[in-house]
């Protein structure tokens, strides 16, 4: 009959911890206007402000309705204003609770969220400053169109498409930095 005999290897104690050791450690990785900051926010606050600005000047003009390009701006400018408030909301949480909110599945979604959207609002001030340049300068019917409020519309979500980059740009960056794709 064979019996196995039980080893005991001895357990080294770990060294003992100072008080200097133990101190909590900062994350690098909560840079300025990624998801659950306060710059973040403020990027949040700025696209809705900037886009809802666009969407009533456009709304308020009798005319946006006989533009294709136009009734694309309203839409691609009410798209952006659901967007951007909900994650206001979900960044007032995140700071409120104290989440950080830099899991890769939550940094995705805002990345390719704030990718659409920004694309989106600016193909749609670039074609309303099309259409916008086209009655003004080259047939010259300002006069009888709302060209001001035009501009004025298209300015804005240029203004929104500036402050949707930035949080494009860091989410699409803390995705690419957070990915385990290659091998080290």
């Amino acid at each position: 009959m064979s019996v196995s005999r039980a080893s005991v290897h001895p357990v080294e104690t770990p060294p003992l911890q100072t008080e200097a050791a133990n101190v909590p450690r900062v994350r690098m990785k909560d840079i300025q206007g990624m998801p659950g900051t306060i710059s973040s926010l403020f990027l949040r606050f700025a696209q809705f402000v900037f886009a809802s600005i666009a969407l009533s000047i456009m709304a308020s003009t009798s005319d946006f309705s006989s533009v294709t390009a136009f009734c694309y701006f309203v839409a691609a400018a009410g798209l952006q204003i659901l967007w951007s408030f909900s994650l206001g909301i979900l960044d007032i949480y995140a700071l409120l609770v104290g989440r950080s909110l830099q899991n890769q599945r939550i940094v995705s979604f805002f990345s390719i969220g704030d990718g659409v959207t920004s694309t989106l609002m600016f193909a749609a001030a670039c074609a309303s400053a099309g259409i916008t340049v086209l009655i003004g300068n080259d047939l010259g019917v300002c006069a009888q169109n709302h060209c001001t409020e035009f501009e004025t519309a298209t300015t804005m979500s240029f203004l929104t498409w500036f402050a949707s980059i930035p949080s494009f740009v860091l989410n699409f960056w803390s995705l690419s930095s957070q990915c385990r794709c290659l091998p080290a």
